[in-house]
């Protein structure tokens, strides 16, 4: 099998739940319906044009009902010191309610601009300006799919990375080296080789943060303020010429003055880390642990990072992020059995997934503020109990499951065990109220009744079995299949409590007889309460 040559076989329902569940937050059972016969490449042309949809959402709105500004846009008002919590908070919101709102177009986008975030870490709470970390969004979300190359120079100079990795600070006589190490580290060279060697020196740090020197923030946290941004101020700027060691083929930055110097010798610097021989490699790499598989070994590095990093650094691809995704998405070594059911999921796929999958429907921002806040606020807190807090993580170095030794691994452990239980507790026996008439979680009476035809028909029609009920409930819930031990647990120890399976149909068809009878609804009830929770218990600990 040539690992990156695009897959042949046209999606079936288990491929085509692969490629939803590691492209987005998590499908529907209709998204994934949707995509079963599509060839690999149409299915990935869809999740990227569907992206075009939602580049441009309704910006973030004020959800606070006592606000005299409730239910309208605030970034456009003036910059409001004693509100930088709670509009911060709404950014947060605003994003949430992307990452679970596919509208059955689902996209890339969200799941791609949380790699980049995670990436090119910016941490709200450092910041504490809600424009700037609105507009951090905005670049990782514009230029997701883009070039790499634009996207480094223009996280280089946004104001909320200025302010994060004290980039503002970084002045000619005493140059700041965090986002200089941070930049070669982390964002676009790394630290080491596949075989654990070094990749730069500190003295390259030194000179990449001389050759940063002079950019300044305008406006942070500036009460009343209308605008804010970044801008290069020459008199801060070191003019000295930046020389570099043999990782980078002792290349020179020539120093500059004047206003152009600032933009002249950033683009300069990103190219020579971008020539750098291990930075394609090295992001590669990263897209693929986000992607496909944590675990990158000897064969993977030699047939999939390399030649895929050869085409992304190419002259022909220059850098373009989304050919490059196109390619791994499709690949035969994206879909190979082995990949699939990899990955732990994360706190957000695990909530905002069950939430899609059960088709949860998010409430509309523009018109329906309190329940969108309550949906939102609901996920948002769900996520922080789990060590996923949004737009926030606890260092540069982005949430620990996606650099620890471990990997994905980490999202299960003592603390977030029980909480997994909760959250999928929340959907099994549900009282979170959003609005009138819709609370989260499944009517499991009502999603059997329309499963049952002639519902009313007892004496003509069968009654629907425990068998079929599991086929239907287990539908794309799992990455792998259950074995017949485990399906014959579920319905004979967890459904029907070692009853037998005629006691269902019984039951069953006592309901139908007489659906208005509280006590035989109950039972009903019951039966399904006691599967969905023995099988999303599974569910939460299968990878995906």
């Amino acid at each position: 099998m040539a690992y990156l040559d695009t897959y042949s076989t046209l999606l079936t329902d288990k491929t085509a739940a692969h490629l939803l569940r590691r492209a987005t937050f998590g499908p529907t059972r209709s998204e994934v319906s949707a995509f079963v016969g599509l060839s690999a490449q149409d299915a990935v042309n869809r999740l990227i044009e569907n992206c075009s949809a939602v580049l441009t959402p309704a910006p973030p709105r004020d959800l606070d009902n006592t606000s005299p500004t409730y239910g309208q846009p605030f970034l456009t008002l003036p910059y409001n010191k004693t509100k930088i919590e709670i509009y911060g908070r709404y950014v947060n919101y605003w994003w949430i309610g992307l990452m679970a709102l596919q509208n059955n177009k689902p996209s890339l986008l969200e799941k791609l601009s949380a790699f980049w975030q995670n990436h090119f870490v910016v941490s709200s709470s450092v910041v504490l300006d809600y424009r700037m970390t609105y507009r951090y969004l905005q670049l990782i979300r514009t230029r997701a799919l883009g070039n790499f190359r634009t996207l480094a120079v223009e996280m280089t100079t946004d104001p909320g990375m200025l302010i994060f990795q004290n980039g503002n600070e970084n002045v000619k006589g005493r140059p700041n080296e965090n986002y200089a190490r941070e930049l070669q580290e982390l964002f676009v060279v790394g630290e080491k080789d596949f075989y654990g060697n070094k990749n730069y020196t500190e003295d390259d740090v030194r000179a990449a943060a001389r050759a940063l020197t002079g950019w300044q923030v305008i406006n942070h946290r500036a009460a009343n303020s209308l605008t804010f941004g970044s801008a290069f101020t020459p008199d801060r700027h070191d003019e000295s010429n930046k020389v570099f060691s043999s990782y980078y083929g002792n290349q020179v930055i020539t120093g500059r003055s004047g206003p152009e110097a600032g933009p002249a010798e950033l683009l300069d610097l990103i190219n020579m880390l971008l020539s750098h021989k291990e930075s394609p490699k090295y992001i590669c790499r990263e897209l693929y642990r986000w992607f496909v598989n944590t675990d990158v070994t000897q064969d993977i590095e030699d047939n999939v990072i390399v030649p895929l990093a050869t085409f992304f650094a190419s002259a022909e691809n220059d850098f373009k992020i989304e050919p490059v995704l196109r390619r791994l998405l499709s690949s035969n070594i994206f879909f190979a059995e082995i990949n699939r059911g990899a990955i732990i999921k994360s706190p957000a796929e695990w909530t905002i997934g069950l939430l899609r999958f059960f088709q949860q429907p998010v409430p509309d921002m523009t018109t329906e503020y309190d329940a969108f806040k309550n949906y939102s606020r609901y996920i948002f807190e769900e996520l922080n109990s789990l060590q996923y807090i949004i737009l926030d993580q606890p260092s540069v170095f982005g949430y620990p499951p996606y650099y620890l030794t471990g990997y994905s691994d980490n999202w299960i452990n003592g603390a977030t065990l029980g909480t997994r239980n909760l959250i999928s507790n929340k959907l099994i026996y549900p009282y979170v109220n959003i609005k009138a008439g819709y609370v989260i979680g499944i009517d499991f009476v009502g999603w059997i009744t329309s499963l049952q035809p002639n519902f009313s028909d007892v004496a003509g029609t069968a009654a629907i079995t425990c068998e079929q009920i599991y086929d239907e409930f287990v539908k794309y819930l799992f990455a792998t299949d259950l074995n017949e031990a485990q399906k014959n647990f579920l319905i004979d120890n967890a459904m029907m409590k070692g009853l037998t399976r005629q006691n269902w149909i019984r039951e069953w068809n006592n309901y139908r007889t007489t659906p208005g009878k509280p006590e035989y609804r109950a039972v009903i009830l019951y039966r399904g309460q006691q599967l969905m929770r023995q099988m999303l218990r599974m569910a939460e600990y299968q990878m995906c």
